[in-house]
């Protein structure tokens, strides 16, 4: 029976994907890359200034506002082709990769993203696991197919004794399980 591992996802089967995996013996996070050559706007060049300063003078913002800075401010999904599969009491923990931040200007808004078990094969989600990232470089950074841009980490997580809230089962895919 297997514990804990990565497939590659139904629709880059053939695409010549790489799986995770570790680059040293002592090394805990296994490293995963892009599926696809992506790009990544500098949030600077996006609407981003025009928001911050009507925001910063104390300008009402209208819903076209708004809307407009829902749409902007908004990580972009670089795929990785990949699901994991792992125990109920595991998770896996998505982090940046230590050089990105410094060498690419590139990190993950949520801090770190947070892979469930039940993220795996559920009715509506295959498992595709995304890397969010936020550019706020000065230029558009291109990331190639294959090029490597977080890191994952199998993880145990414990609960309560008194564990009484209702188990719904997972049905849908990213940010899905808030029902």
């Amino acid at each position: 029976m297997k514990k804990r591992g990565f497939e590659i996802v139904t629709r880059y089967q053939d695409m010549g994907l790489n799986l995770p995996k570790r680059q040293t013996r002592g090394a805990a996070g296994y490293d995963f890359e892009a599926a696809e050559d992506f790009e990544i706007p500098s949030i600077w060049k996006l609407n981003f200034v025009r928001i911050f300063r009507l925001i910063k003078n104390g300008h009402k913002l209208t819903k076209q506002d708004e809307q407009l800075a829902n749409e902007t401010l908004r990580p972009f999904l670089v795929p990785t082709g990949i699901k994991a599969y792992m125990g109920e009491d595991e998770y896996l923990m998505l982090a940046n990769r230590s050089s990105n931040p410094i060498k690419r200007q590139l990190v993950f808004p949520n801090g770190v993203g947070i892979i469930d078990s039940d993220y795996y094969g559920n009715d509506k989600n295959e498992g595709e696991i995304f890397i969010q990232v936020l550019n706020f470089g000065p230029k558009t950074i291109r990331i190639k197919k294959g090029e490597r841009i977080g890191q994952g980490i199998f993880m145990p997580y414990l609960t309560v004794d008194d564990e009484s809230n209702d188990q719904k089962e997972r049905t849908g895919g990213f940010g899905s399980s808030g029902m």
